[in-house]
């Protein structure tokens, strides 16, 4: 009998999938709830991005009616479909959640300042998932005090290797 492999990682689902990340989220907010949806696609919209063809930089997810949609997402038109069959690249696309996952969005999102921005799209098991981040905008100065960690960070890593 054959084992089954270890679901720890989204990506690890299929190794040559894409996993689209949003860097600048990470460094425009601090995340403090992450949750993972589904989404409602087109048939051309799932191409494109099986080839990688997505932006995630301004976009974000907001709740209306109990239900989630994103917003603002770039999913690059198909260029082999024909012109009727084609999907508009900015639509709003409506996420899949549990009714108890909304709720919980709709709570931490109450608090002043806090907004749902997507942080990365990829593929588990044939389907295509995107990890929500709820977060706090960040100040200049949390952002210069990151960049100090990082650099500290990088130079133990160079002191620690060339100790060995």
């Amino acid at each position: 009998m054959a084992k089954h492999k270890d679901d720890s990682s989204p990506a690890e689902s299929r190794p040559h999938a894409p996993r689209i990340s949003n860097r600048r989220a990470f460094r425009e907010f601090e995340i403090i709830e992450r949750v993972e949806a589904g989404l409602v696609l087109a048939g051309t919209e799932v191409k494109s991005l099986r080839a990688g063809k997505c932006q995630l930089d301004d976009a974000y997810a907001r709740v209306d009616n109990d239900q989630v949609f994103l917003v603002g997402a770039d999913i690059a038109v198909y260029p082999q479909a024909v012109g009727m069959l084609q999907h508009e690249p900015k639509r709003t696309r409506k996420c899949l959640l549990h009714k108890r996952q909304i709720d919980q969005l709709v709570k931490l999102t109450a608090a002043k300042g806090m907004t749902i921005v997507p942080l990365a799209l990829y593929f588990r098991h044939g389907f295509a998932k995107i990890e929500l981040g709820v977060g706090r905008g960040k100040q200049d100065f949390d952002k210069r005090q990151d960049l100090k960690k990082r650099e500290a960070q990088r130079d133990m890593q160079r002191e620690m290797r060339r100790r060995r």
